[in-house]
């Protein structure tokens, strides 16, 4: 493919990118304040947690994989990880949506770690989303040089917002009443 039919693949989904990276997050603050009385089968939290460690676990994979040349596993392993984010957004907000916020109850140090956690964690989170899919625009049109250049920046934020997710979860977890 050559350097313009990749510059204008790009541009097309440019669009879309700009659209979902603020869609999104408008979408999951919207959807916080509607509440749903409906009581799920299954206590949501530790699934999504779960879902976050696992993403967290792929992202790793994926590196290795591409760090040994093997391109179509590190594909397949991004559009997991895609797809298990997208999963974990439907289940925190459906969880959301149903049930009334935890309030967290550690004191002192701890109860400013946690939100230090929490906050970045959720800042990134909204964050991320544009670098996941330009990264991921880049991988599919072959733009392999810019695709890893920002790689390198959405890698580290991803997998901070993964193992942060599941940090959050560990901390808050006593208090679920």
């Amino acid at each position: 493919m050559s350097q313009d039919n990749q510059i204008l693949d790009e541009k097309k989904y440019n669009k879309l990118i700009i659209v979902l990276s603020v869609v999104i997050p408008l979408a999951v603050a919207i959807l916080f304040g509607v509440k749903i009385d409906l009581e799920l089968p299954v206590f949501l939290p530790p699934i999504y947690a779960t879902i976050n460690a696992l993403t967290a676990l792929v992202l790793i994979l994926a590196v290795v994989q591409i760090k040994k040349g093997n391109r179509q596993t590190h594909e397949k392993l991004m559009k997991f990880a895609i797809a298990l984010s997208v999963v974990f957004l439907v289940l925190y907000v459906l969880y959301h949506m149903t049930s009334d916020s935890t309030t967290y109850g550690g004191e002192g140090t701890i109860k400013y770690i946690y939100y230090f956690i929490l906050i970045t964690h959720i800042l990134l989170s909204v964050a991320v989303i544009p670098f996941v899919l330009i990264t991921f625009v880049r991988g599919i049109t072959n733009s392999i040089e810019k695709h890893k250049k920002i790689a390198k920046i959405t890698f580290p934020l991803w997998l901070y917002v993964a193992v942060t997710g599941v940090i959050v979860y560990i901390m808050i977890s006593p208090y679920y009443v």
